[in-house]
């Protein structure tokens, strides 16, 4: 999109509600109703001529929208609509499953993919020898096309044995109800915020530094213990929601 002729018909005026954020409110209903995530915004100069504004104005109005995680600024190129975020509810689904709730196609890119020995905190929870060879799995999950996780997975060898033979780019939960009748049916979580190094960042698209969201999930198939997976996760697009409620006094 490039022609002000497609920005909403709207007028900036002086009062009590200042410019930046009439434009900022102006920005947000062109990303609900006109523009598309992945869609560029239309360049500073257009908005400025289109409403009257100085360029700290659109400025000021398009990094609002950026911190809210609405726009994304790509060097180079412009700013672009964000993917819509992910929300999950912390109950038990796949990330397949929960960016299909949300009409997201998801996707993946193998990063690693072999069996070895595991990290000790991964053999303990699977209460295996240090010495016996797991499954494990590192993978890029993207929505529509766009980068929102890394889950670096290790799967329990004594009930998962043969997993990397399996479609892996889809929902590896299905795989393990389907395939190996070991449906993922609660799991711990630990959630902390971490920054991202060089690596992260790159795979992610974020700058180096940048705050990721951390969840280490034990997941378990009834009492076994089949999944130890380490994810982190864009914070413009993925939220954790949950309801919580105090306890009565006894």
């Amino acid at each position: 999109m490039s022609s002000p002729h497609a920005l909403p018909a709207r007028t900036i005026s002086d009062g009590p509600i200042p410019k930046h954020a009439q434009l900022r409110d102006i920005l947000s209903e062109l990303c609900q109703t006109t523009l598309k995530p992945g869609d560029i915004l239309p360049g500073e100069r257009i908005l400025e001529e289109t409403y009257g504004v100085s360029r700290i104005t659109v400025r000021r109005a398009i990094g609002d929208l950026v911190a809210a995680g609405r726009l994304r600024r790509v060097r180079g190129k412009g700013t672009f609509v964000a993917p819509n975020p992910l929300v999950s509810r912390l109950h038990l689904a796949s990330f397949s499953d929960e960016m299909g709730a949300q009409d997201v196609k998801a996707s993946s890119k193998i990063l690693l993919g072999g069996r070895s020995t595991a990290p000790e905190e991964v053999s303990a929870f699977f209460g295996t020898d240090p010495s016996l060879p797991h499954t494990h799995l590192r993978r890029l999950r993207l929505g529509d096309g766009e980068p929102y996780s890394i889950d670096d997975g290790w799967y329990n060898s004594a009930y998962v044995p043969n997993l990397l033979e399996n479609d892996i780019y889809r929902s590896v939960y299905a795989i393990l109800d389907s395939n190996f009748r070991a449906p993922i049916t609660e799991a711990d979580q630990t959630v902390t915020a971490i920054a991202a190094d060089p690596a992260v960042a790159k795979l992610l698209d974020v700058e180096p530094g940048t705050p990721l969201l951390h969840i280490i999930r034990h997941s378990r198939s009834g009492d076994r213990p089949v999944e130890w997976c380490s994810s982190v996760y864009r914070t413009d697009r993925y939220r954790l929601n949950t309801r919580v409620s105090r306890a009565r006094d006894i």
